[in-house]
């Protein structure tokens, strides 16, 4: 795991290995497994950049996903995943995330998620202290 500065943004960026239950009937990464990861990869870095206070006080959850496939992955392959925050404001923040197999881009979401209040599960506007959490991924 690790977090890559870019003039535009900071990518948060960890490996995995594909595994069997990964693979579909056609011998390859089952499309599901994708958006598992674009999950996965969101999660993670939300827990690098939250605390235990914040997360009492909110959770996320998905609106509206966009997955790309450009290229398979199999069995063994070690992949990487590369996430970061996008627009962000209201209640909505964009992430984006890119699968790659060594150099070669597999798959890339784009992922719509709303702010909670964790106690009522009622939408919540993106108050300062989100937003400079957000700014700094």
């Amino acid at each position: 795991m690790s977090l890559e500065k870019s003039p535009k943004r900071v990518i948060y960026t960890f490996n995995l290995i594909v595994k069997t239950a990964d693979i579909d009937e056609l011998s390859h990464v089952n499309n599901n497994v994708y958006l598992k990861w674009a999950n996965l990869a969101a999660t993670k870095h939300w827990e690098t950049l939250s605390n235990a206070k914040i997360n009492e006080q909110y959770v996320w959850v998905a609106l509206r996903h966009e997955i790309d496939y450009v290229k398979p992955a199999f069995l063994k392959d070690v992949i990487t995943v590369k996430t970061w925050v996008g627009e962000t404001g209201g209640v909505k923040s964009t992430r984006y995330v890119e699968i790659y197999n060594k150099t070669q881009l597999l798959a890339k979401t784009k992922t719509v998620w709303v702010l909670l209040d964790a106690k009522t599960r009622r939408p919540k506007r993106i108050s300062e202290d989100i937003l400079n959490i957000l700014k700094k991924s």
